[in-house]
């Protein structure tokens, strides 16, 4: 997917280059545009390659040293974490990220506690932490 985004975005710098190109003043101002939304575009695809690429780094790291946490919640049909199980599980890892708010490790199991219970923005965001305490070591 990542690849289909790049080259997505290639094609449009492409059509930004051609409207640049034709030298009248609305071409040239939306060719401009288009540069500027194909450079956000490729900041906003960096920015998800780096988060996938540490994520997956943390993630390696604690199944080796025997931390990353075993998935035995109860299942819907859907695949989905039951609701009582994914929020007693989340109570014991946000309890345990109180404990200890400067290692990355229990940030990230509360990630995966986050993402269990259905809340991806906040799994996100717990991530985005571990990541950034894991960096600072």
């Amino acid at each position: 997917m990542s690849a289909l985004v790049a080259a997505f975005l290639v094609l449009v710098l492409w059509r930004g280059v051609l409207l640049i190109q034709t030298g009248t003043a609305a071409g040239v101002g939306i060719g401009l545009a288009v540069m500027v939304l194909v450079l956000i575009g490729a900041w906003v695809l960096w920015r998800s390659l780096m988060f996938g690429w540490w994520t997956q780094r943390l993630a390696r790291q604690l199944e080796s040293e025997g931390g990353l946490p075993v998935d035995e919640l109860p299942r819907r049909p859907s695949g989905r974490a039951e609701r009582d199980a994914a929020d007693a599980m989340f109570a014991e890892r946000r309890a345990e990220t109180e404990a200890e708010p400067d290692d990355w490790r229990t940030w990230f199991r509360l990630s995966l506690a986050y993402d269990d219970a259905g809340d991806r923005s906040r799994a996100r965001d717990a991530a985005r932490t571990a990541i950034t305490l894991y960096r600072r070591q």
